[in-house]
C-alpha cells in the first residue's frame, strides 16, 4: 500500500486530501477540513491529519501548502530588516515606480518601504549592466554596519547590488562576509531569488524575503519536527507559487517562493484535470472563505510570471515580488466576504472578510455581519440542516438579524438583500474572470470553467452562464481541490535570466549559449539534492518584445535554437503579441530574457477513470426543497447526496448537490453528468 497526503493551510480552513493505493490496485480517497489555527498554523495541520484518521508514520509522500508568507506580509508580522546595497542606491525602495493608481489624488503617498532609511546602508563597488566590474567591492565598512544593525535589533538582512542579475560576484562576496561576521542572522542576496533586471523590484523582493524568512523558517521547522516526531518518514515537500513543489530545506532558505502556494496548487490541479478529461483550455476559479482567485490555462499550460505585486489596488501601487508566480487575479470575494452599505445607500460585498473567527453570522460565533455564506444559506441554496457537512448548527436567528440590519438601511426585505448579495458577488467574480480572459484576447466560449474551493460550486453555474463558457466542471473533492493539485505537482524550479539580444540571423548561437548555461545550473542544483539528470525535464521559453518597448510577451521554444528557428520564433511572438494587444508592429524584435522550467517527478499521483454505470441518479436523491436562484426565481429543487453519485449518473436541474465540503447549485435546465473520475460536468 502507498499513502500520499497533501495539506493546504488557507485563511479560514486547513484542507487535507489523501490517496491510498490498496493491494488490489484501487485507490481510497480521504478528505478532511479543520479550522486554520493562526499563529500556530502547524497545529491545524496536525489536527486535520488526526481528523482524517491518518498517522504520519503511515505516510509515504506528503506535500504542504500554506498562507504563512502572504499572511506575514499583509499583516506586517515579519521582522526588522536591514538592507545593504550599492553606493548611491539606498533610496531605490523609496523612489520605487512612478505609477500612481489613484491618479487624481494629489495627496497620494507611495506605500512605505519595509526598510526605513536609517537601516539602508551602502557599500562601494559597481558592476555594469554587461556584468563587468567597474569598481571593486569594498567590504571594510561591513563590520561597522553589522554592529549598528545588532544595536538596532535587526533580525534579517537583505543584500541587493546594482546589476547583480548580470554578475552576482559582489553580492556573493558580501553574503559570505556577512555570514562570517554574523552567522546567526537571517540573510539573503537578491541574486539567490531573481536574475532579472529592474533594480527596485529585485531589491524589494530581497527585502520581503528577508522580512518573512525567520517566521517562515520557524513555521516550516516546527511543522517538520511535529510530523517527524510522529513518525513521518521524510520531510514534506512544500508547494511553491510556480505550481511545483520543492524541498523543505530549499524553501526554508528562500521562503518568498511560496507566497502564493495555495492558489498555485489549485490552478495546477485544474490544468491536470483538464488534461485528464480532454479539456486543455480551462478558466480556473477558486472561491475560498476570504477571496476568489482565477487563472486562465491555455493548451494545458499554466502561465507563470515574475511581475507579481501584493496590496496593489485602485488606491495603492503595492509592492513587487519578483519570483515565479502563477498568473492570477485575486479579489476580496469569498464565502466570508462581508456585505455592507455605503453612505450613498449602495450595497457592496467584500473585500472585508469575517475570516475564521468570528466567521459568518450563521456560524454562531458572534459574527454580526451578513456574508455571502449567510445569503446562500438564507436563500435555501445551502441546507440549514446540513451546514458545514452537518458539523455546525446553523444560527438562522443570527443570519436573519445580520440581513435585517442591511435591509433596514436599504428599505428592503432580508430576501431582497440576500439576492442582492449573491448578484453582486457573482458580478465581482465575473469581472475577475474577464480580466484573465476577454481582457487578454481570449474568448470564454472556447474554455471550460473549472470551479473549486468551498464556495466555487455554489456560484459556478451562474458565472458560466454569464460568460458563455463551453461547460462547467466541478472536481470531485472540490472543497479540498488545492490540496489535490499538490498531489499532481512535480518538483519544479523556474529560472528567469535577463538576456538582451536582437532577434536576427546571428542570435541563435547566443540564445543557445544562454539556455545551455541555465540548464547546466538547473541540473547541478537537482543533482546536489539527489535527483539524477535523466529524471530532469527541461522546458524553454523566451521573453520577447518589439525593440525599445517596455514589456514582454513569453513564447515557448523548442531547443536547441538554430539559425533556421529565428524566423519561426519571430512569427510566434507576433502572433502572441497580436492576441494580447490586438495589433502588430513593423519593428525589429528582441529577446529580453529566458525562462527555463526544470521539473522532476516526486510522488506524483496517477489517476485512472472508473467505468461508467447506469445514468439513473435516483439512488443519490435525498429530498427536495424550495431554492431561491436569485435572478432565476424560486424553484422546487431535487436534493442529491454528493457522496452517493457514481460515474455515469446524470440528471437535470433545478437541483442542489450536498457534499460534506461544499454545495453545488444546479440551475433550472442545467444538465449534469458524472465522469469516470467522479467530476461533475454541467452543461448550461
Amino acid at each position: 500500500m502507498t499513502l500520499r497526503v497533501a495539506t493546504d493551510v488557507g485563511g479560514t480552513f486547513t484542507d487535507l486530501v489523501a490517496f491510498e493505493t490498496l493491494p488490489d490496485g484501487s485507490t481510497k480517497i480521504t478528505t478532511a477540513k479543520s479550522d486554520t489555527t493562526p499563529p500556530n498554523f502547524e497545529q491545524g495541520v496536525l489536527a486535520v491529519l488526526a481528523k482524517a484518521g491518518i498517522q504520519p508514520s503511515d505516510v509515504d509522500f506528503m506535500a504542504h501548502g500554506t498562507t504563512v508568507v502572504i499572511n506575514a506580509l499583509t499583516e506586517r508580522k515579519g521582522v526588522k530588516v536591514g538592507l545593504i546595497t550599492t553606493r548611491g542606491f539606498r533610496d531605490s525602495l523609496e523612489i520605487a515606480r512612478g505609477n500612481r493608481p489613484d491618479f487624481f489624488n494629489l495627496a497620494y503617498e507611495k506605500p512605505a518601504p519595509f526598510v526605513p532609511r536609517y537601516l539602508r546602508r551602502e557599500l562601494e563597488g559597481r558592476i555594469s549592466y554587461k556584468g563587468e566590474e567597474v569598481a571593486p567591492l569594498d567590504l571594510s565598512p561591513l563590520a561597522g554596519i553589522v554592529a549598528d544593525f545588532k544595536a538596532e535589533g535587526v533580525e534579517a538582512i537583505a543584500i541587493s547590488f546594482l546589476h547583480a542579475y548580470a554578475n552576482p560576484a559582489h553580492e556573493e562576496a558580501a553574503l559570505v562576509e556577512l555570514r562570517r561576521l554574523w552567522p546567526e542572522v537571517a540573510s539573503v542576496a537578491a541574486h539567490q531569488i531573481a536574475r532579472e533586471w529592474r533594480e527596485y523590484e529585485r531589491t524589494n523582493t530581497a527585502v520581503l524575503s528577508a522580512y518573512v524568512q525567520p517566521a517562515a523558517e520557524r513555521y516550516l521547522r516546527k511543522l517538520e519536527s511535529g510530523l517527524m516526531s510522529m513518525g513521518l518518514k521524510s520531510a514534506p515537500y512544500i508547494m511553491q507559487s510556480n505550481c511545483g513543489v520543492d524541498s523543505l530545506d530549499a524553501t526554508a532558505r528562500i521562503p518568498i517562493t511560496m507566497v502564493e502556494s495555495g492558489p498555485a496548487s489549485g490552478f495546477w490541479g485544474a490544468a491536470e484535470l483538464g488534461r485528464l478529461i480532454g479539456e486543455p483550455n480551462v478558466l480556473a476559479l477558486d472561491i475560498g472563505g476570504t477571496t476568489a482567485k482565477c487563472s486562465l490555462i491555455e493548451d494545458g499550460q499554466v502561465r507563470i510570471m515574475t511581475d507579481y505585486w501584493i496590496e496593489r489596488d485602485q488606491r495603492s501601487s503595492g509592492y513587487p515580488i519578483m519570483v515565479p508566480v502563477v498568473d492570477l487575479v485575486e479579489i476580496g470575494n469569498g464565502g466570508g466576504s462581508i456585505a455592507w452599505v455605503d453612505e450613498f445607500s449602495k450595497l457592496h460585498v467584500g473585500p472585508q472578510s469575517a475570516g475564521a473567527m468570528p466567521g459568518p453570522a450563521a456560524y454562531g460565533r458572534g459574527g454580526q455581519n451578513a456574508t455571502t455564506t449567510d445569503a446562500n444559506l438564507w436563500l435555501g441554496r445551502i441546507n440549514k440542516d446540513y451546514f458545514v457537512g452537518g458539523e455546525v448548527t446553523a444560527d438562522m436567528a443570527a443570519t436573519e438579524a445580520a440581513l435585517q440590519k442591511l435591509a433596514d438601511k436599504l428599505a428592503l426585505t432580508p430576501d431582497d438583500v440576500a439576492r442582492g448579495i449573491i448578484r453582486i458577488a457573482n458580478n465581482n467574480m465575473v469581472n475577475a474572470l474577464k480580466l484573465v480572459s476577454l481582457n487578454r484576447g481570449h474568448d470564454p466560449r472556447d474554455f471550460t470553467l473549472v470551479a473549486f474551493g468551498g464556495g466555487g460550486a455554489m456560484h459556478a453555474a451562474a458565472l458560466g452562464a454569464e460568460l458563455g463558457v463551453k461547460k462547467v466542471v466541478i472536481p470531485t473533492g472540490a472543497s479540498v481541490f488545492s490540496a489535490w493539485g499538490m498531489m499532481m505537482s512535480d518538483l519544479r524550479r523556474d529560472y528567469f535570466v535577463t538576456h538582451l539580444s536582437d532577434l536576427n540571423d546571428g542570435a541563435a548561437a547566443t540564445l543557445e549559449t544562454a539556455f545551455t548555461a541555465a540548464e547546466d545550473q538547473a541540473r547541478a542544483q537537482f543533482s546536489a539534492e539527489g535527483v539524477s539528470a535523466d529524471k530532469v525535464k527541461l522546458q524553454r521559453f523566451g521573453k520577447f518584445r518589439y525593440q525599445n518597448q517596455e514589456h514582454t510577451v513569453e513564447v515557448p521554444l523548442s531547443g536547441p535554437v538554430t539559425a533556421a528557428d529565428i524566423a519561426r520564433i519571430s512569427a510566434d511572438f507576433q502572433e502572441a503579441y497580436e492576441r494580447e494587444y490586438t495589433y502588430r508592429l513593423k519593428a525589429p524584435v528582441e529577446m529580453v530574457g529566458l525562462h527555463l522550467v526544470a521539473t522532476a517527478e516526486v510522488g506524483k499521483l496517477s489517476m485512472q477513470a472508473a467505468p461508467l454505470g447506469a445514468p439513473d441518479a435516483t439512488p443519490a436523491v435525498k429530498s427536495s426543497r424550495d431554492v431561491d436562484y436569485a435572478e432565476g426565481g424560486i424553484h422546487k429543487a431535487t436534493i442529491y447526496n454528493g457522496t452517493l453519485l457514481r460515474p455515469g449518473m446524470a440528471f437535470t436541474g433545478p437541483a442542489v448537490i450536498e457534499d460534506p465540503g461544499t454545495t453545488i447549485v444546479i440551475h433550472p435546465g442545467n444538465q449534469v453528468s458524472v465522469d469516470g473520475f467522479g467530476n461533475l460536468h454541467i452543461a448550461l
